[in-house]
């Protein structure tokens, strides 16, 4: 977990097992003065995260758990986005804070080895969050998407979605075919930009607005959550199947950021009720086919996720009673924004968070 007081930087570590339920564990916590922070995001494979303050951005790397960038612009220059590459010199910024360092209409490509802007996008609306992929930067308005080429500017796709506060979407980032998912042009549908196979295909994944989304590194499995929060749904994001459905609670919550695991056999969930739930998937996200004509296996029954004892009695029961539940579960701070993401380390995952104490 990293919580962010208004004077300091905290990173935390924590490994788990089947059917924990903790409210603290054995971490790795670093601490590194910063000033507080507008904006938090982890880079494709979580080896970093980024954090940006009213005077610039930091990087940090997970593993191990240090600061490894801090690029401080000075009073009244702040930062409200940053997207990075991987590991690369490359990052995309976008003004924000208290004293922004630019209109939020604007993006700058920055390069840290020349430790200057080489680039610009001017936009008439809000930039909502950004991508940046090899090639290309990707970014998000309230109701279009944007993808231009990075050797140029020049822009090569745009896609219209339903109204997207929150900038939702996601993009594979393994070798091969790109695959893009974000909010489609009607409430609880998500659009997926299948660029291989010059497909696109909408999934009507939930009866709310969209609330977040998380795609696993070759873009075959997608999890999707609603405003409601109760509901974690994974789809075969090529054919659209359902392969799980996972309940986080009864409640409504707001589901702050899903995560999977590399291989696909964890899906990591966090939100405003101060938890982190640790789901089992029970398919094999490599079988799926590129033309989704298979139905992926079923596993057995040592790899099922936790599942209601009452689910003999589903067909009398609300589904409520028969859902999948979390075989772990972390306790934070309760209302306060955490990310969460995998680590390096078998069974480890590293939280993110601001905290205003």
């Amino acid at each position: 977990m990293a919580s962010f007081p208004s004077d300091d930087t905290f990173s935390r570590r924590e490994s788990y097992s089947d059917h924990t339920d903790v409210a603290s564990t054995a971490v790795e916590e670093t601490q590194t003065p910063i000033g507080p922070p507008t904006h938090l995001s982890f880079n494709q494979d979580a080896s970093c995260f980024t954090v940006c303050t009213d005077s610039g951005f930091y990087v940090f790397s997970t593993d191990p758990m240090r600061r490894s960038i801090s690029r401080e612009f000075g009073k009244r220059r702040g930062l409200g986005l940053v997207a990075m590459f991987f590991q690369s010199n490359l990052f995309v910024l976008v003004g924000g804070g208290s004293a922004p360092l630019s209109p939020p209409t604007k993006a700058f490509l920055w390069d840290d080895r020349l430790n200057g802007y080489v680039g610009e996008l001017t936009f008439r609306s809000h930039i909502r969050s950004l991508r940046l992929l090899h090639g290309c930067v990707i970014v998000v308005l309230l109701q279009k998407i944007y993808i231009y080429n990075l050797s140029n500017f020049k822009l090569s796709h745009q896609v219209e979605t339903v109204c997207n506060p929150k900038g939702l979407c996601e993009v594979s980032h393994a070798a091969g075919p790109k695959l893009m998912v974000c909010p489609g042009l009607q409430k609880g549908q998500v659009r997926v930009e299948h660029y291989g196979l010059r497909k696109t295909k909408f999934i009507n994944a939930h009866n709310s607005p969209i609330a977040c989304l998380a795609l696993t590194g070759d873009g075959r499995v997608l999890a999707t959550a609603s405003s409601k929060g109760t509901l974690i749904r994974v789809f075969n994001s090529l054919d659209g199947t359902l392969l799980q459905e996972l309940r986080r609670g009864a409640d409504q919550a707001e589901i702050y950021s899903l995560a999977f695991s590399s291989p696909a056999h964890w899906l990591a969930v966090s939100s405003n009720k101060g938890t982190v739930h640790i789901f089992r998937l029970k398919f094999d996200s490599e079988s799926l086919l590129n033309d989704g004509s298979n139905n992926p296996p079923v596993s057995n029954l040592s790899k099922q996720s936790a599942v209601s004892s009452f689910s003999m009695l589903k067909g009398a029961l609300p589904k409520y009673f028969s859902s999948e539940w979390s075989v772990a579960r972390f306790w934070l701070p309760e209302g306060l924004k955490h990310l969460v993401a995998f680590g390096k380390q078998k069974n480890t995952i590293v939280i993110i968070g601001m905290d205003g104490r």
